[in-house]
């Protein structure tokens, strides 16, 4: 499938990563790890067979999973979901490999890279809850239309939603917020919720931490798929 080369995301390599992380790239992303995603594997596009998922139950997924903190914590809680998550900056996914590895989850996929090759090839009506949490803000105006939350992105998330699907989106950007309250209403959800505070069961992450460090308000938004 075609698609603009615009990325919604910013540099996919930060510092030297650590000889741990390292071995945990080499060892434990292999076990993680979900194939036939890429076009490189996948290049007639040939729909994501779900028994490749670990498990049978409904399916989550995480869009830009950074260190894997709220990812590792979502898995834990709640064992009966196969949760996918989605990061293509390498130093975030040795993060969050490495708390895998000191407190594993078997119902954890990887996708180390782009979420638009996963969205290409999963089965209409698949997801059930997806996280966008705090995605890069791109804040110049003439870079908004790299953000998540434009038609481009929305409409194969929403494709591959389940009628009724959850969709939860937190940042502290507020002009991130309204265009999150034009697009995603147009792509075919209802707006369900919209708090100051994260959901029952969030668990606080760095990019939320930075946030209040810096004065900056978080915003935690609920979205329903209509069906």
């Amino acid at each position: 499938m075609g698609r603009a080369p615009r990325n919604f995301y910013g540099r996919t390599h930060g510092k030297t990563l650590r000889p741990s992380q390292k071995r945990y790239l080499a060892e434990d992303l292999p076990r993680y790890r979900l194939n036939h995603v890429t076009i490189d594997e996948n290049p007639e596009r040939t729909e994501l067979d779900l028994a490749a998922l670990p498990g049978s139950g409904p399916i989550w997924l995480e869009v830009g999973f950074g260190g894997g903190e709220h990812l590792v914590h979502m898995a834990q809680q709640n064992p009966g979901v196969r949760l996918i998550g989605c990061e293509p900056f390498v130093n975030g996914v040795a993060m969050c490999l490495g708390r895998l590895h000191r407190a594993p989850a078997p119902n954890v996929a990887i996708h180390p890279g782009d979420v638009r090759d996963l969205l290409d090839v999963l089965p209409a009506g698949c997801l059930h809850k997806v996280f966008l949490l705090y995605p890069d803000p791109w804040p110049k105006a003439r870079h908004h239309r790299r953000r998540f939350v434009t038609p481009e992105h929305l409409r194969p998330l929403a494709r591959a939603c389940a009628a009724g699907a959850e969709f939860r989106l937190a940042t502290d950007i507020p002009d991130y917020v309204r265009q999150a309250l034009e697009e995603v209403l147009r792509a075919g959800f209802d707006l369900v919720a919209q708090e100051p505070r994260g959901w029952d069961d969030w668990i606080t992450t760095r990019y939320e931490a930075k946030a209040l460090r810096e004065d900056r308000t978080p915003h935690y938004l609920t979205f329903r798929r209509t069906g």
